[in-house]
């Protein structure tokens, strides 16, 4: 296996992949808050959560369910801005993996990026890395 890549080129290739799996890994994870509701512990992100609470309409009364899951919809999530958060941010961490993968396919794929490609991967990169920056911040 041939590659184009220079040393400096492969580090790249591999702490690409490793923060862009970082990123993916924070984006799909529920533990952005913690806190505590009706005595239990509670965690959330921005379309995963654990142990919420919800209405039981026979016992007209609130019940904590403890199991982690995804909102029921998109529309489901609490608000707009948190709607705008899941997008931006997995739009952020699909744009991270997709110049980390072709990253690491040219360091076995000969001539695959060029000092073009490579601009162009890292304005990508950037761009991504911009998008995914505001996880958990508010920002």
């Amino acid at each position: 296996m041939a590659s184009s890549l220079t040393c400096a080129g492969i580090v790249w290739a591999f702490l690409s992949f490793l923060c862009a799996a970082a990123s993916c890994v924070g984006f799909f994870m529920p533990y952005w808050l913690l806190g505590s509701q009706l005595e239990k512990s509670v965690s959330f992100g921005t379309f995963r959560r654990c142990s919420y609470p919800v209405r039981d309409e026979s016992r007209q009364t609130t019940v904590m369910v403890e199991q982690c899951g995804r909102y029921a919809s998109f529309q489901a999530i609490p608000s707009a801005e948190w709607r705008i958060c899941t997008v931006v941010t997995g739009l952020g961490c699909g744009l991270l993996l997709l110049v980390a993968l072709t990253a690491l396919m040219g360091c076995c794929v000969s001539d695959l990026i060029s000092r073009t490609v490579g601009r162009v991967a890292g304005g990508i990169q950037f761009l991504g890395g911009k998008c995914s920056r505001g996880q958990g911040t508010g920002t």
